[in-house]
């Protein structure tokens, strides 16, 4: 069963993806963000999943990157000291989107999305 829920999380990380990259495109910045949070959000939920057998119930990007730490806690702490900035306003983006009126520029939009990228690269290198 867990395979199944690790599958469908990773395949919903990627659309979510996609859907962001696709909204920057469109000029539809705030979507473009949220969708950017929900694919690295989910990704790293799957690689805990995959790793650990569950995950935190957050939403928190940092948390669960912390999480993720136990498998290469060097390489994670990295990561989020080198993005710790933008992976806040990453978090942001999922609050702000639903529960008040803040806006995201362009810029604001493809940052989310480079370090959302980075969020899905340091789970390939890491092998989860």
């Amino acid at each position: 069963m867990k395979n199944k829920e690790i599958e469908l999380m990773e395949r919903r990380a990627r659309n979510f993806l996609e859907i962001s990259e696709y909204l920057v495109g469109k000029g539809i910045y705030d979507l473009a963000a949220f969708n950017a949070e929900q694919a690295a959000q989910l990704r790293l939920k799957a690689a805990l999943l995959k790793v650990v057998g569950d995950y935190p119930k957050t939403h928190s990007i940092i948390l669960l990157l912390k999480e993720l730490g136990r498998v290469d806690e060097e390489r994670v702490k990295k990561f989020i000291e080198e993005n710790r900035g933008m992976l806040h306003a990453l978090e942001d983006a999922y609050l702000t989107s639903r529960y008040f009126l803040k806006t995201f520029g362009r810029e604001d939009a493809v940052e989310l999305l480079r370090v959302c990228r980075g969020v899905f690269r340091l789970c390939e290198e890491l092998g989860v």
